[in-house]
């Protein structure tokens, strides 16, 4: 065995050890330089350090059962486990008081480097919600930079869809999307994203702290968001309630000096008030994906230049409405960014109830208006 093999085979056996959490292993390298010295240091030592008997029992027998399956997972193509002392560690991670001490990696690991901004938001997302970050990621990506999320439905997965979709686009300089997962990344969570897993494990990085087999627990997915905001520069949240989860990455970005970024929404819309109290804590209020750029790019080194299918000029608004006939331009002034109901455009039309009907169809298929929930709709650009 070789001196780089052993070493990981400590540092697996290391973050196996029962209730050992990533700020504990942290202390006692700390205390004792690397995992080699801390399990091979011996009882005398350990209780000098003041280790408790459960933990002194737990580093007097590793489980190498755990450490071996892990090994036997690395052999597979594409697949990696990066140390705190491996080179191709992120730095940014790194630099967090609780770093994972282990990172399972499927993927490119060399991506982890890159510029990375977290896309996060409300699992269970509007339409435009999830145009807005597939469009956002999309956008980013084409510019450089790397898009990183939870692979959660909703927001998440629009996040890493659009990345993908300008991956694809064969587009020269164009930035990856990194999957963060509360799984073993033998598995995939929820299983509806099995296809976009194996696409971003070719095209991209999945990454996780946990070993291979751990299922889906629900205090994992608290836990990795840290990992989510540790690995990017800056995090956008896209629609979230007040409760939502991603008020979690937010905060946790916030503690490791990174970006806020919030996206707006109408006043009396749920998915919008957790936005809206990012924006009044100091988050930094997006409409475009330029305003983004705009905060980062000096960090990132590139200009925002081109455009973007969600960040029209007035110029262009005005040409797009042309090409709607009067008819329908009545229709569309009567619908407000904020949800109208379909009885409140009537009112305001003067036609019929039929007659609005057909148009809002042919209207949100041309994209000028999203349909909502319950009968409402909004204008969509």
């Amino acid at each position: 065995m070789t001196e780089t093999e052993n070493s990981l085979r400590n540092w697996l056996a290391l973050t196996h050890v029962p209730n050992l959490g990533p700020i504990r292993i942290h202390s006692l390298l700390e205390a004792f330089d690397n995992p080699s010295v801390v399990l091979n240091a011996g009882r005398s030592v350990w209780e000098e350090a003041g280790l408790s008997e459960k933990l002194i029992q737990h580093l007097s027998s590793p489980d190498w059962d755990k450490v071996d399956a892990d090994l036997r997972w690395l052999e597979q193509d594409n697949a990696s486990i990066l140390t705190l002392d491996d080179e191709r560690y992120p730095p940014l991670l790194k630099s967090i008081p609780d770093a994972p001490p282990v990172l399972y990696v499927l993927g490119q690991p060399e991506i982890l480097k890159l510029p990375q901004l977290a896309i996060v938001g409300s699992r269970n997302p509007t339409h435009a919600g999830k145009d807005i970050a597939h469009d956002f990621a999309a956008y980013l990506t084409s510019m450089g930079m790397t898009v990183t999320s939870g692979m959660a439905l909703g927001i998440d997965t629009a996040a890493h869809q659009g990345a993908l979709d300008s991956m694809c686009s064969d587009r020269e300089g164009t930035g990856f999307t990194v999957a963060v997962t509360g799984t073993g990344l033998d598995r995939v969570y929820p299983s509806k994203n099995r296809d976009i897993a194996h696409k971003i494990a070719e095209n991209g990085v999945l990454v996780s702290e946990y070993a291979p087999g751990t299922p889906p627990l629900p205090g994992n997915f608290p836990r990795r968001n840290r990992i989510i905001s540790g690995l990017s520069m800056g995090v956008l949240v896209v629609e979230a309630a007040l409760q939502s989860g991603s008020l979690i990455t937010a905060r946790l970005a916030i503690e490791q000096g990174r970006e806020v970024f919030a996206v707006p929404g109408s006043i009396h819309h749920p998915l919008a008030k957790g936005c809206h109290a990012l924006i009044r804590q100091g988050a930094k209020l997006v409409e475009t994906a330029e305003h983004i750029l705009e905060e980062l790019g000096g960090f990132v080194g590139m200009l925002a230049e081109g455009t973007n299918t969600t960040n029209k000029t007035e110029d262009e608004e005005t040409n797009s409405s042309q090409n709607v006939d009067d008819e329908y331009k009545q229709v569309l002034k009567c619908i407000d960014f904020e949800p109208t109901s379909v009885d409140k455009v009537v009112e305001r039309s003067g036609l019929t109830a039929d007659a609005v009907c057909s148009m809002l169809l042919v209207l949100e298929l041309q994209g000028y208006v999203t349909a909502l929930s319950g009968g409402y709709y909004c204008q969509g650009r």
